[in-house]
């Protein structure tokens, strides 16, 4: 099995990792914009060899789209042009629908499988990549009544071997509900991180002041701009829509401060509490 991987960053150079590790026989190609990062990958043993992207979709039984979302829409019908009969393309991008919506427009549909690892940290490129990023994750399918059975059956079978839990939903489910459980959450860290660097212009007295709470609740301002970028503008709809939901409760809480209400603020962070038991209760699954 050939499996060439389209843009070796986080993502794609975890799936390589975590994949060689179960299947040691498989080859595995890399193409990247960045002479850089196919060093890397390369010296990192992420690949066995870097090539030119219509080299690689030439020998491919899988290839796998691991590049910024904008960058997969660009590509997608480009490579479902050029797969060979009976090949696999499968995607990791963190929008969906957009994304669907192109591959149901283009003949060799059935080639495609839409995936996406719920799996990541702020850093990014081939450098960052580890093998124990994808095991013990959720791993999302989307529209899979609209892939080949051989096409799903095989990235079922790489994503459950390397020990991911399978998920199915459609691209506008998966839209709606990451724009509120992982989105959200990246455009409040890049704010905060805006908030305090605008306010606190000592970047040592940031350093010295921060505690554990303020690193843990900002880290994910450290993510790449050129990847989260496209996904809040692939998802527009779904991200305004769970950040005025957000801005309308942030509102709310600073009206209770504002009042010295704190019977009600009280009340306000008890209710915020219960994350805690649906958090608990995901961990034991």
């Amino acid at each position: 099995m050939t499996i060439s991987i389209i843009g070796i960053g986080l993502l794609g150079g975890s799936f390589a990792l975590a994949v060689r590790e179960k299947y040691p026989k498989a080859t595995f190609v890399g193409v990247d914009a960045s002479a850089v990062h196919g060093q890397l990958a390369l010296a990192k043993g992420i690949v066995d060899t870097i090539l030119p992207l219509d080299e690689a979709l030439a020998q491919s039984t899988l290839v796998v789209l691991a590049t910024p979302v904008n960058t997969i829409l660009s590509l997608l019908p480009s490579v479902l042009d050029q797969l060979p009969a009976g090949a696999t393309v499968l995607d990791l991008g963190s929008t969906k629908e957009s994304i669907c919506a192109l591959a149901d427009a283009h003949p060799n549909r059935p080639q495609f499988v839409a995936a996406h690892p719920m799996a990541g940290t702020e850093n990014s490129g081939p450098g960052a990549a580890f093998k124990e990023l994808l095991p013990g994750k959720n791993l999302i399918i989307c529209d899979r009544e609209k892939s080949h059975p051989d096409s799903l059956k095989l990235a079922e079978a790489l994503f459950s071997d390397i020990g991911m839990k399978l998920f199915y939903m459609t691209p506008q489910e998966h839209d709606l509900h990451l724009a509120y459980v992982s989105h959200l959450s990246h455009v409040s860290a890049f704010a905060l991180g805006l908030t305090v660097l605008e306010k606190e212009k000592d970047e040592q007295a940031i350093f010295d002041m921060a505690s554990t709470g303020f690193g843990s609740t900002v880290r994910l301002a450290k993510s790449s701009p050129q990847m989260w970028a496209p996904i809040f503008d692939q998802n527009r709809d779904n991200v305004s829509q769970a950040l005025a939901d957000y801005i309308e409760l942030l509102q709310r809480f600073k009206a209770l401060i504002d009042d010295r209400d704190v019977p009600a603020s009280l009340d306000f962070m008890a209710r915020a509490n219960v994350i805690r038991r649906v958090l608990e209760g995901i961990e034991k699954r």
